[in-house]
């Protein structure tokens, strides 16, 4: 039984029972920790921010070809933002994908994460709307600005203490 994942817990000391990718990624020796599964039943990991890259690595030679959305959310004014991404293994089955998500906690005063741009090409403008919303800094990006604010907006309109301006200045509206 040495090679079983023994259950890790969350915060709020909930049991959560390792699944099929954190067993294999346990195994292998990568550091993660394995949330309880999201309301589809899918496989919920978190990694460290320096552990994202060497993991994302790993899960693209498991198999994880695609990933299918990256994001961000506030957890609550003062708490972490949460970088994440949904992972797909497409094959021959596309009636049923292996999937996982992979988030990643940061601290709201100094949020930086590495880009996967590098393994996934799709990360490049969801990580640019991340930034964007959520000032979430993507290291290594190729082309980490603003994509849907203009580039002179001040603040990061998705943060749940994020105070909207009085007025929108119209610069070059027609």
């Amino acid at each position: 039984m040495a090679d079983e994942v023994k259950p890790e817990t969350t915060e709020n000391t909930e049991i959560v029972e390792a699944g099929k990718v954190s067993q294999w990624l346990t195994n292998n020796g990568f550091e993660h920790q394995a949330l309880e599964r999201d309301k589809q039943g899918v496989e919920v990991i978190k990694v460290a921010p320096n552990f994202l890259l060497p993991i994302c690595t790993a899960l693209y030679a498991y198999g994880f070809n695609y990933m299918q959305c990256q994001g961000g959310y506030d957890v609550g004014a003062g708490d972490e933002l949460v970088s994440f991404y949904h992972l797909i293994k497409v094959s021959d089955d596309a009636s049923h994908p292996e999937e996982v998500r992979v988030k990643v906690f940061l601290p709201r005063d100094n949020p930086i994460v590495p880009s996967v741009y590098w393994i996934w090409k799709t990360a490049d403008w969801q990580e640019r709307e991340t930034y964007d919303m959520y000032g979430i800094i993507y290291e290594g990006h190729p082309n980490l600005k603003r994509i849907l604010m203009p580039e002179d907006w001040v603040g990061w309109p998705l943060r749940k203490d994020y105070i909207s301006p009085d007025f929108y200045e119209l610069q070059d509206a027609f």
